[in-house]
């Protein structure tokens, strides 16, 4: 499992050829003459959690505990080792056009496809037709804990935060919970739930919001939420460069990941 960032980058290279065949095809969707108005210089900011307690916890479990979580969630512990490289992230979001969700690198367009995302995320539990969307009626985030972490009603309540206009719990208590948590298995848990809330969908720093436990609750249902990664994606890209300035909020390490795969 653990064979780096080269495996992946080069089994992504048969999904590169389909999808630069079909865009060859296909063409653009925009009227002819479109001009992008974009400022010239986009101020980004790629303020990240701090993941290296994450990583030491990693580095410190033994195969069999590290297996248990490959066999629930895949592989995605990878994405610990990609150092963000905040230069050349900020360099590449010059590039993003909104009007077409892509990068445009003179006569060349590349986008993130759901195919190379799920690719890289090597998840068993992703099944493609089934795509994440947010149910009608869902549990309150305290009793959505309780199901992910097995710990009490009371434990809960006593964490939860308020975080603008979300509800969050901390990483702190998240973290505490994986170093004494007697079962393996929520332990597991509650360390895949804090690289989805730190990493994957980093909305507030140091926490983990009430919508990636949404998600991340769905999982036994085995949903593909990669759409849902790369919505916030776009949308974050392309709210940074309409305002010129902006924190990019989305998996920076895995969108560098699909990046490198090009290169």
């Amino acid at each position: 499992m653990e064979n780096g960032l080269l495996d992946r980058v080069e089994g992504n290279a048969d999904i590169y050829r389909w999808s630069e065949q079909t865009q060859l095809e296909k063409g653009d969707n925009i009227t002819m003459g479109y001009v992008s108005d974009l400022s010239d210089y986009t101020r980004i900011s790629v303020t990240q959690n701090n993941l290296q307690e994450l990583k030491e916890i990693w580095d410190q479990w033994s195969n069999e505990t590290k297996q248990l979580f490959y066999d629930n969630y895949g592989d995605l512990p990878y994405l610990l080792d990609i150092q963000v490289d905040e230069h050349l992230f900020r360099a590449l979001t010059q590039f993003w056009n909104p009007a077409y969700s892509c990068f445009t690198f003179g006569e060349v367009d590349l986008v993130p496809t759901v195919e190379e995302y799920t690719a890289l995320f090597r998840c068993p539990r992703f099944q493609s037709d089934r795509i994440y969307s947010r149910a009608a009626c869902v549990p309150t985030f305290w009793k959505k804990l309780m199901a992910i972490t097995g710990m009490s009603e009371q434990w809960i309540t006593a964490r939860i935060k308020e975080k603008g206009e979300c509800k969050c719990i901390s990483w702190d208590a998240l973290k505490d919970l994986i170093l004494t948590h007697p079962n393996e298995t929520k332990k597991v848990d509650v360390f895949a739930l804090s690289l989805y809330g730190l990493m994957v969908f980093p909305r507030a720093l140091g926490y983990v919001d009430e919508a990636t436990t949404d998600l991340f609750h769905r999982l036994n249902k085995r949903v593909i939420f990669v759409p849902a990664i790369l919505a916030e994606t776009f949308r974050s890209l392309g709210a940074c460069r309409r305002a010129g300035a902006g924190r990019f909020i989305g998996c920076a390490q895995l969108l560098l990941a699909w990046f490198y795969s090009h290169f």
